[in-house]
């Protein structure tokens, strides 16, 4: 069983999701400019703003741009992908087409709202998806009738709901109303290259890949792409990050996309052979992968492999956990309960704070100091903040996002220990733990978490009274860096000079 905060499968119109980033993006003052599509783009050189050209569909009137970066997301014929030098998409395309109805239903078939594949060997599949407003979406195979392959040409709404009712039958099927129709081809390729080579334009989601969209992976993963490029984007435009955070991007995010090939290839080979078992199967053994936990990224800048842990892991997502917030007594999934705002976490990991306290005073001091990479780059990105700042929009009143950058806007600084609340105070803590008293938690609520463990158990395994972890965990929610260490003098001048190595491996600073 994976383990997540939420276990179930949430059917949500992509349209939806859509339309809050667009109310999001308008609440900071930024608009989508809608039929302009990308003509090309021309880059003069290093630190000189690319030239990107929009055309109006409208008025057919070019519309130039300058930018320091350009990102493709604009689906699986990209003409960004395409103005990329050497870049293609890399795979090949069935002769399987299918259609797509979105629409309210009437049937007498009793597993409507079940999730089910119809299989018919004469006429082929159906996937049938409950959805949103009584709606639901089939997905129908559209089997030549004949050994020459299907013609798209006739693949009109029509033809494409007798089909399905051929193979529903004997169940009648009929449409109250039709909201969306579409046909499309399986299509299974990944571009051989997600950047040019200068790093300065990319490429996500449908545009770097693309593959068959029965298990929910297309909008998932692309938004998981464009996650991972953000806040690396983030930290170049602001003069922080060397080269290698940006190759980062493309080490990470292909790996990715080639795994999710490799399960739709066999995922859309059982769907039209009608095997259940093997469908079934193929699930069941990419269960973690299709859930999101699953995609794991290698050893790079960003993930650095260290010995052995628990759930932890540099590459991987944080497991989810319950922890008791030490200011006002709130328990709180420690996976959600700092917001995200482009900044890492550095949590101080101890069973006993007294006994570690010399430990957390000395390595403290130097990450918040001048001789620290965290300490210079903290300098760097509150002068960048403050010619740049975020646009402040109505839910920080309630994300209340001072709380989390008060020490250094680089990472919040973290503290979780065994100790209970009655045996010390924030006062007894190093100083910037002290300015981070929103996110001090206390262990203490292992009956809420998802497997009934200790959130240390789960994260680092088994911490001596005289040992403290330090876990750093990248502004995406995956795991960057863990270490166990003993709580000696020695110890907090070597884990200075890890966390020094670490975030100094991609900041300029």
């Amino acid at each position: 069983m994976v383990d997540l905060l939420d276990p179930y499968i949430l059917l949500v119109h992509q349209g939806m999701v859509e339309d809050v980033f667009l109310q999001d993006m308008q609440t900071r003052g930024v608009e989508v400019t809608r039929s302009s599509p990308f003509v090309k783009y021309r880059n003069h050189g290093s630190g000189i703003a690319l030239d990107v050209f929009s055309r109006s569909s409208m008025t057919g009137k070019e519309r130039l741009w300058q930018t320091k970066y350009l990102v493709g997301c604009d689906g699986a014929h990209s003409q960004v992908r395409k103005s990329i030098p050497e870049i293609k998409a890399e795979g090949s395309s069935s002769e399987a087409i299918w259609g797509v109805l979105d629409g309210v239903i009437e049937t007498d078939f009793p597993d409507l709202w079940s999730k089910v594949v119809v299989y018919s060997e004469e006429a082929g599949n159906v996937l049938c998806i409950p959805r949103e407003r009584n709606m639901t979406r089939l997905y129908i195979e559209l089997r030549p009738e004949s050994d020459a392959p299907m013609d798209k040409a006739r693949a009109n709404q029509e033809f494409v709901m007798e089909r399905a009712r051929q193979i529903m039958a004997p169940y009648s099927l009929s449409w109250k109303s039709v909201e969306w129709f579409g046909i499309y081809q399986i299509g299974q390729r990944v571009a051989n290259r997600f950047t040019d080579e200068a790093r300065r334009v990319f490429i996500a989601g449908d545009a770097s890949h693309t593959h068959s969209p029965k298990a929910a992976q297309g909008m998932n993963t692309s938004m998981h792409d464009s996650f991972n490029l953000a806040w690396k984007l983030n930290l170049a435009v602001r003069g922080l990050a060397k080269p290698c955070l940006m190759e980062t991007y493309e080490h990470e995010r292909r790996k990715i996309a080639q795994d999710l090939i490799n399960f739709d290839y066999e995922h859309a080979n059982a769907f039209h052979d009608g095997d259940a078992k093997a469908l079934a199967r193929n699930f069941l053994t990419n269960v973690r992968f299709i859930s999101g936990v699953g995609a794991e990224y290698g050893s790079n800048a960003l993930n650095w492999t260290s010995e052995p842990s628990r759930g932890a892991k540099p590459g991987c997502l944080l497991p989810p956990a319950r922890l008791t917030r030490y200011l006002d007594a709130n328990p709180v999934d420690a996976q959600l309960d700092i917001p995200i705002l482009g900044q890492f976490r550095t949590y101080f990991i101890c069973k006993d704070v007294h006994r570690s306290k010399d430990f957390m005073e000395s390595v403290c001091a130097h990450l918040s100091s001048q001789r620290s990479v965290l300490g210079r780059a903290t300098t760097a990105l509150e002068a960048s903040y403050k010619d740049q700042a975020p646009a402040a929009t109505e839910s920080d009143s309630y994300i209340q996002p001072q709380r989390y950058v008060t020490a250094s806007r680089v990472s919040t600084f973290c503290l979780v220990t065994s100790t209970s609340k009655a045996n010390f105070e924030i006062a007894d803590l190093p100083p910037v733990l002290q300015a981070s008293k929103w996110t001090v938690y206390l262990d203490d609520v292992p009956s809420q978490d998802t497997r009934g463990q200790h959130c240390i158990d789960k994260w680092v395994g088994q911490v001596a009274d005289d040992e403290v972890a330090l876990l750093v965990v990248r502004p995406d929610g995956y795991v960057g860096a863990a270490k166990l260490w003993s709580s000696s003098k020695q110890s907090a001048a070597a884990t200075s000079t890890w966390s020094d190595d670490y975030f100094g491996s991609f900041l300029i600073c």
